[in-house]
């Protein structure tokens, strides 16, 4: 197991809570209330870099963004990278 992980907040929650199911009202309250778990974490930059970089999490919310805001994060990423060259 990844050290940072024995310090994640999310070790005694529920793990479903950060797989929201669907996209309606109720998907988006618990993907909120999961990221209320993220900003309390002191480790949500590592979960955040292991989710993208290392396993490529495409679904639930890791480091406090959903699927969809680590992809966007990941296209402005390459955006601006891209910008550098």
């Amino acid at each position: 197991m990844d050290g940072w992980r024995a310090a994640a907040a999310c070790r005694e929650v529920d793990p479903d809570l950060f797989f929201p199911v669907g996209v309606g009202p109720s998907a988006v309250v618990q993907a909120d209330e999961a990221k209320e778990v993220c900003r309390r974490c002191p480790v949500r930059a590592e979960c955040l870099r292991w989710a993208m970089d290392d396993s490529r999490q495409v679904t639930g919310v890791w480091g406090g963004l959903t699927e969809n805001e680590r992809r966007s994060l990941r296209r402005r990423s390459r955006r601006t990278s891209g910008e550098r060259r």
